[in-house]
């Protein structure tokens, strides 16, 4: 007994048994709107052959991955756009501040380097001690300064007087330096920042669209699979009632 083929596609409008296709009613969501789409007088009841919803499916999966591949190379063409500006070239302190130092700059760095050591304090006592030694005991008959030490009071002053500018020197030095080490600072974060926003742009990509629309893909694939087990399972039922009759009526040769 042949099988009617009573049931026409709505895309190819080829007949087809029961069998070899689904209603439009039965298929997900996303199929029944891309039938929609491309076929306004599709319904419900309409009729889709596995031909061409095997062709549908493959035309949305290769839209989704399309589409995906599209977004993540705007990420990486944006990320490359960002990462290619100057404003992330990171410079060396030591070239700009240290590398373009005057003879009389790397003198105030020197001088005040040596004034907030206990190299300068200790030699610094010592040198009172001596000179009040000196000319209070009148050593080797020696008494140039004597108390209340007027000379060294003078000298004392002298040396707070010239220090003074040679240190604010080396620390207006240092404020450059901060102030070169902050830009520096401030374009390093900037550039993380920028990255790390990035990042997190494309890890929301894949969180909320790409991996949706892999389960998406692998929801078809099971679809797929039901359809072809499905189809299975009737060739053999079909196929049973017919060894059933040729067991029970075998052809003698006589």
């Amino acid at each position: 007994m042949a099988i009617k083929k009573n049931q026409i596609c709505a895309i190819c409008g080829n007949r087809f048994t029961l069998t070899e296709g689904l209603f439009l009613r039965d298929l997900s969501d996303l199929l029944q709107e891309q039938v929609l789409k491309t076929n306004s007088y599709a319904k419900e009841s309409s009729f889709i052959c596995l031909k061409d919803l095997q062709k549908l499916r493959i035309s949305r999966m290769q839209t989704i991955i399309d589409k995906d591949q599209e977004i993540d190379h705007q990420m990486s063409d944006k990320l490359k756009k960002e990462l290619a500006k100057d404003t992330y070239v990171i410079k060396n302190i030591n070239d700009t501040v240290y590398g373009k130092r005057t003879k009389g700059q790397r003198m105030a760095d020197a001088v005040a380097k040596f004034g907030g050591s206990w190299g300068f304090i200790i030699t610094f006592i010592i040198i009172l001690i001596v000179w009040m030694t000196v000319n209070i005991v009148h050593l080797f008959g020696i008494n140039f300064d004597p108390y209340p030490f007027i000379l060294l009071n003078l000298f004392l002053s002298c040396v707070a007087a010239i220090q003074a500018p040679i240190i604010m020197m080396s620390q207006n030095r240092q404020t450059d330096r901060d102030r070169f080490d902050s830009e520096n600072d401030y374009r390093t974060n900037t550039k993380s920042e920028m990255e790390i926003r990035i990042l997190h742009e494309k890890l929301d990509q894949l969180n909320e669209v790409q991996w949706p629309h892999i389960l998406d893909i692998q929801k078809m694939q099971i679809e797929v699979l039901s359809e072809i087990e499905n189809e299975i399972q009737s060739l053999k039922a079909e196929n049973k009632p017919k060894r059933e009759r040729n067991t029970r009526h075998p052809h003698s040769k006589e």
